[in-house]
């Protein structure tokens, strides 16, 4: 058994899922594909939005939380490359950071924007004339400002300490991009593993607020259904609620499963615990499904869009309207034009007739 060079054996196995090799080539193509066509129109929305001055907090926070989407799905083809080599990294150290980054920044300032726009809808339903009399577009870039510096800064460790750890395995030399810790020394595995709970906590207590807010503004609504009689009341009730419940399911399928599983995984592909083979593995295969449900996010974050603001939702039922007429008038002018074709043709069938019948032979 060789020795790494800080001291730890190298004969520790990689806790490996031969099942992402083929699945997260595929998953993650389709999350590239969708996720950067549905964020961009999501942003041209935004931008169109701001042109006719109708920009405030929350919008803010919806560009904010689209610009961190779009860095994930920027970083995929590499992730897809590093799946479809098996989990070999073939590109440098930097570039494996910077990738690295970019999957925490998605995660983290997502969770953040969410919590905020929960928060920002809570206000406008309990505080609605305030929330009418003013945008507070202030507010929303300085919140915007602290969330992305907060996560930039969580980022650095990742991006000065080196990302890749190269391993000898089946006689070939394997390059991991942040995996394979469990040459690593005692000291190192036990300073990860507190870093994720440290991130495991942060989450928790995100989440706690995020569930809060949205009881607090499903527990309002309830209460103000019978003062807000009428259509136009019981459709606005209907998309708040919508809304609360399309912000918790983002957080119940991409962000939980991922933190309740990321405390036991880790510990046991660092090997801090005496668990048995077959529960360490049951646990890096779960795992693994929850990266994939975390790259759902980028995909959902539109929805919660069309739900946040009322604004949003009618630009892309007003571009539905626009392409549905223009359709009808394109196929009512394809329409017309055949009808008009077919009387010429009947015009001209006539007169060629009528010359033949002219030119006909007199008896």
């Amino acid at each position: 058994m060789t020795v790494h060079g800080n001291g730890s054996p190298e004969g520790n196995k990689f806790l490996d899922s031969e099942f992402r090799y083929t699945l997260f080539p595929v998953f993650y193509s389709l999350v590239f594909i969708l996720g950067l066509t549905g964020n961009c129109c999501a942003l041209f929305v935004l931008r169109k939005m701001r042109e006719a001055k109708a920009i405030n907090e929350i919008r803010i926070y919806m560009t904010n939380l689209t610009v961190a989407d779009l860095l994930f799905v920027t970083a995929l083809p590499l992730w897809i490359s590093y799946y479809k080599e098996r989990g070999h990294w073939a590109f440098s150290d930097a570039l494996c950071r910077i990738t690295g980054s970019m999957f925490f920044i998605n995660t983290y300032c997502s969770i953040l924007f969410l919590a905020v726009i929960s928060f920002n809808r809570y206000w406008a339903v309990t505080q609605p004339l305030d929330a009418a009399s003013s945008d507070h577009r202030l507010r929303g870039i300085v919140v915007s400002v602290v969330i992305w510096f907060t996560t930039l800064s969580a980022t650095i460790p990742y991006l000065i300490s080196p990302g890749i750890n190269e391993h000898n395995e089946t006689g070939a030399v394997i390059i991991r991009c942040f995996e394979g810790y469990q040459n690593e020394t005692m000291d190192h595995k036990w300073w990860v593993a507190k870093t994720h709970f440290v991130i495991i906590g942060f989450f928790a207590l995100v989440f706690l607020l995020v569930l809060i807010c949205n009881l607090l503004i499903g527990r309002t609504l309830m209460l103000q259904q019978a003062k807000q009689a009428g259509r136009q009341g019981r459709r606005l009730k209907k998309h708040a609620m919508s809304m609360v419940c399309v912000v918790v399911v983002v957080f119940v399928v991409c962000f939980v499963p991922h933190h309740v599983v990321q405390g036991p995984w880790a510990m046991a592909v660092l090997e801090l615990t005496g668990w048995e083979e077959g529960t360490r593995q049951w646990l890096n295969d779960v795992h693994q499904i929850t990266l994939m449900l975390m790259g759902l996010n980028c995909l959902l974050d539109p929805v919660v869009y069309c739900f946040a603001t009322r604004k949003f939702r009618r630009y892309i039922c007003n571009r539905f309207r626009k392409l549905s007429r223009g359709r009808m008038c394109s196929r009512y002018t394809a329409s017309t034009r055949a009808s008009t074709d077919s009387q010429q043709h009947n015009q001209n069938l006539n007169q060629v007739q009528l010359r033949s019948v002219e030119d006909a032979p007199k008896w």
